[in-house]
């Protein structure tokens, strides 16, 4: 669902090619969403199918190949608004595989499973880190709006969490609470 909304989204601004597309989702998006580059092209057909964008133009630059121009159309308009609206009236759950790994962690030696809390505490800190840095750079972007703060900051309090939890997890395996 979430390619199909940030195409159309994207599409609602202004008519692109894939590769811009990527360009845009990588530069503004690239934090918080994980949307593959082979996934936009197949969702483009897609979208193209159901006639919920046109292709309108087809240009090529040099000996590069061709690329098609899409715009939404007014079934796209109607297909953005009802997936914008279902983001925000369906409350999300998280499934973590890292609970699995939990699950069966008696399986691993006692200082194999403290060795990868701690790389993945080690993990979690450097995510924060670059996040915050790299937070102030792109919020002095002219095209990135305030509220991407907002979006930052959801992202950052999850890892703060995972970190306090990765830390509690870690010293009741090491005190043997967690036998």
């Amino acid at each position: 669902m979430s390619t199909r909304l940030v195409i159309l989204g994207m599409l609602r601004q202004q008519p692109l090619h894939g590769y811009e597309l990527k360009q845009i989702i990588e530069d503004r998006m690239g934090d918080w969403t994980s949307i593959a580059f082979g996934s936009i092209y197949f969702a483009l057909g897609k979208l193209a199918e159901e006639g919920l964008i046109e292709k309108i133009a087809t240009e090529q630059a040099g000996g590069r190949p061709s690329r098609s121009i899409y715009q939404i159309t007014g079934a796209g308009q109607g297909e953005f608004m009802r997936l914008l609206r279902a983001v925000w009236e369906q409350p999300e759950r998280q499934f973590f595989a890292l609970d699995i790994g939990l699950f069966f962690a008696r399986s691993l030696s006692h200082d194999d499973l403290v060795a990868y809390l701690e790389k993945q505490i080690a993990a979690v800190e450097k995510n924060l880190a670059y996040l915050s840095e790299h937070r102030d750079h792109q919020l002095t972007q002219p095209y990135v709006p305030a509220r991407a703060n907002a979006i930052f900051d959801h992202s950052y309090v999850h890892f703060e969490a995972e970190l306090t939890w990765l830390k509690d997890v870690l010293g009741k395996v090491v005190s043997g609470e967690y036998d």
